[in-house]
């Protein structure tokens, strides 16, 4: 059974860090894109960054998080990484993880994913 499941969420402060984390199990998600998307209470799911497949040697952020999160996998131990730096309230929201087998060109699209994990809370005071 294919399974995704987050964890590291909590809360922190304005300006803290955070390292949520992402463990797949059930199979090999070495062939997959993977993707981390972010949805606050009353809005759309956002995307957030993403980390392609295999070597993990390309990545593509959002705008908003450009400079302050990195996305990393490690394929040995089968776990997707979201490190959070200078954090704002405005990225408090349930963050998810995501695996596609799509083409690179379609890694800002939820609609493509596969496998979703149920999400991290990730709050941020001011």
């Amino acid at each position: 059974q294919v399974q995704l499941v987050e964890s590291g969420g909590g809360m922190v402060q304005t300006g803290g860090s955070l390292r949520l984390s992402c463990a797949g199990s059930g199979g090999d998600f070495r062939p997959y894109n993977m993707g981390w998307f972010r949805q606050a209470p009353g809005k759309e799911r956002e995307f957030v960054g993403v980390i392609v497949k295999w070597s993990g040697g390309y990545t593509d952020y959002a705008d908003s998080v450009k400079g302050r999160f990195t996305i990393s996998r490690d394929n040995t131990k089968n776990i997707l990484y979201l490190q959070m730096n200078s954090l704002r309230p405005d990225d408090t929201a349930v963050y998810s993880c995501a695996a596609t087998t799509s083409v690179w060109s379609a890694r800002r699209s939820p609609e493509h994913y596969r496998y979703w994990g149920q999400g991290t809370q990730v709050t941020v005071s001011s």
